[in-house]
């Protein structure tokens, strides 16, 4: 099967968030399956060393009332799959991928490149994958566009969701539903958020568009790439070990609490690495934070964002002096030295599509304290649903009492050492790959060639 992955951001390209990790692994794992992928998104400053690395050819491409010319160079991805790199210095020499007062037409440009080199290119996909609001737009343009050209008429436009909130930056345009309506089948991140958007609490108002989707609305949760999160062979940590010699984590530890200016305890380290918004729960770690350190927790923060939760955590920091720590930035070597060297890893989230956060602490040995939502709740298996195979705690509702219940749930096993042992066993042994995704991906893609046009 030939698939065109599109996506704003894609590893190690441009990097905001887990889309990026997704748009890198996800077509990576599917090639491993023995398909035929391609991957195509802007070339941002942060790409202009690899693009400058290929051979390049130009296209041009409708903006607006003008024809503007832009150019290709196509270079390796990960697990050697081709990613196509638009240059259009005018829309993407920037410093940010996204925030800029013209989003719109940046990625409608983009959109109209990608249509462009379907139409030109001899290779043709048979599924266009498109990823979020950024790509939406191509799934309409597809089914125009085929009207008056024949070659496109086969191609099934699939649409991944990774974070409904996100719509774009006109409140008269929505792409993003656009996208979800003229799809032949929509996925999102987590079976559990696949259900939850659903309901118009969390369906951001498109959840009546989306209840029409019917059986073509998926829930696949993402992977994880195991040979890129592998703390037996992470340069960045301080001591590098795997599930046989977890006495050796405790170097990482040490060496987390010194960098972060703590003092040495024998408690329990808190870690977060997350963008600092009300997504996320951040304000709810604020609020339970000191029932937490109470009990001899410490904590330490990764990430960047809203004004008022950086305040709110630089006064719990002055307030808790050698217990608490904001890192206010993002630092991909800090972050492995984070998931390595915390106990416990707080997703205290409103909703989570899906989380890699959980994902990676449990690859590293930190057991997750998270709400149950979204991904969250089908990647962390909580001992009172299965003691056996428990990798982390899950709380139900959005409070510092919940929050602060899990978290004492958790210390009483971190008191047992063996018992504590096994769940950080149980959470490095899991198969958080892609493997098991990309075949449902597949599945999916079967599906939308079946009702192509429907």
């Amino acid at each position: 099967m030939r698939v065109l992955f599109v996506s704003a951001e894609v590893e190690p390209f441009a990097k905001v968030g887990g889309l990026a990790d997704v748009a890198a692994a996800l077509p990576a794992a599917l090639a491993a399956l023995g398909h035929d992928v391609r991957v195509i998104t802007p070339c941002h400053r942060s790409a202009m060393e690899a693009f400058r690395s290929a051979d390049h050819q130009m296209i041009l491409v409708r903006d607006g009332g003008e024809v503007r010319s832009a150019e290709l160079a196509t270079v390796p991805g990960r697990g050697g799959v081709p990613v196509t790199l638009v240059h259009e210095p005018r829309y993407f020499d920037r410093e940010n991928v996204y925030g800029e007062a013209d989003d719109l037409l940046r990625y409608l440009f983009f959109c109209r490149a990608v249509a462009a080199v379907m139409q030109e290119d001899s290779w043709k996909p048979d599924v266009l994958h498109l990823n979020d609001w950024h790509t939406a737009s191509l799934a309409f343009a597809l089914r125009n566009l085929a009207w008056s050209d024949p070659a496109l008429r086969g191609i099934a436009p699939v649409l991944t969701i990774h974070n409904l909130r996100y719509r774009g930056p006109d409140e008269f345009n929505d792409y993003l539903a656009q996208g979800i309506y003229y799809s032949d089948c929509v996925t999102t991140v987590s079976p559990t958020y696949a259900q939850e958007i659903l309901d118009p609490r969390f369906g951001e108002g498109l959840d009546a568009l989306l209840r029409l989707r019917g059986d073509r609305l998926v829930g696949i949760v993402n992977g994880l790439s195991h040979s890129t999160y592998d703390p037996a062979h992470d340069p960045n940590i301080a001591a590098q070990f795997d599930a046989q010699s977890m006495a050796v984590r405790a170097t990482n530890t040490r060496a987390l609490r010194e960098a972060a200016g703590l003092a040495p305890s024998s408690g329990p380290l808190l870690g977060m690495v997350t963008r600092l918004t009300e997504q996320k729960g951040v304000d709810l770690a604020v609020e339970a934070a000191p029932a937490l350190l109470v009990r001899g927790a410490q904590l330490v923060v990764l990430g960047q964002g809203d004004h008022s939760l950086v305040a709110a955590l630089r006064e719990l920091e002055s307030g808790h002096p050698g217990k608490v720590r904001l890192m206010e930035s993002f630092d991909e070597g800090m972050a492995r030295r984070v998931y390595a060297g915390s106990d416990m890893f707080l997703m205290p989230s409103r909703f989570e599509p899906c989380g890699l956060g959980q994902l990676i602490a449990m690859r590293y040995g930190s057991v997750p304290v998270a709400r149950r939502t979204g991904g969250l709740a089908d990647t962390i298996t909580d001992p009172l649903q299965n003691p056996e195979q428990a990798t982390g705690f899950l709380f139900d509702e959005f409070s510092a009492d919940a929050l602060v219940g899990a978290f004492e749930r958790a210390l009483a096993f971190f008191g047992d050492e063996g018992g504590w042992r096994h769940m950080q066993a149980n959470g490095m042994a899991a198969d958080t790959s892609w493997g098991p995704s990309a075949r449902r991906y597949i599945e999916t893609y079967e599906r939308a060639l079946q009702v192509r046009g429907a």
